[in-house]
């Protein structure tokens, strides 16, 4: 097999994300410090959070690839929004914690930029996501069996979201990186 074609072959672990402004990931940074110490609990690093619109997995090149411009349509469909950060849950609901994460309240058009993403991903090949969209920021995972935390309120205020992002997920000594593939402007029509 020859060089070009090992790398057209090559599978790429990627997700399509919003990123968050620095101003939102230094105050969710704030909220992890609380959590420090938290028995088995990995926090994600602060710059590393972002708003998974569509989980892509192991992915071919090709896929990616037919997947831009129709993300990038997408993204021009969407103007610029504000979210919402506040509220902090676990998942699963019940039992021993997995999960830790920060809320986020969408705007409508924020809710049809995922439906859009969704789309997108079908017509490029990718599976049908079998489960429903509810949007959170992970905040950390547990990494072995521990007692559910107590959660208090938490309200960290809006967020201006201007940007779709294909990122590169890869599993590193120092937790996951996110490599940012291509950017999609929000609203960027003509």
């Amino acid at each position: 097999m020859t060089d070009a074609a090992r790398k057209r072959d090559e599978r790429i672990r990627a997700f399509v994300a919003l990123e968050l402004e620095a101003r939102a990931r230094e105050a969710i940074g704030s909220l992890q410090a609380r959590f420090r110490g938290a028995s088995g609990l990995r926090l994600v690093r602060p710059e590393g959070v972002h708003l998974t619109l569509r989980f892509l997995g192991s992915s071919a090149p090709a896929q990616l690839e037919a997947l831009a411009p129709r993300l990038a349509a997408a993204a021009e469909a969407c103007p610029p929004f504000e979210a919402r950060l506040a509220g902090l849950g676990t998942f699963p609901e019940r039992g021993a914690p997995g999960v830790l994460w920060l809320g986020v309240e969408l705007p409508p058009p924020a809710l049809e930029l995922q439906r859009a993403c969704e789309r997108a991903a079908r017509a490029s090949g990718f599976a049908e996501e079998g489960r429903a969209f509810a949007p959170h920021l992970t905040l950390g995972r547990w990494r072995e069996r521990a007692k559910r935390p107590a959660l208090e309120r938490v309200e960290l205020g809006p967020t201006r979201i201007d940007r779709l992002v294909l990122f590169r997920s890869e599993t590193r000594s120092e937790g996951a990186v996110y490599t940012p593939l291509r950017r999609f402007p929000l609203g960027a029509r003509g």
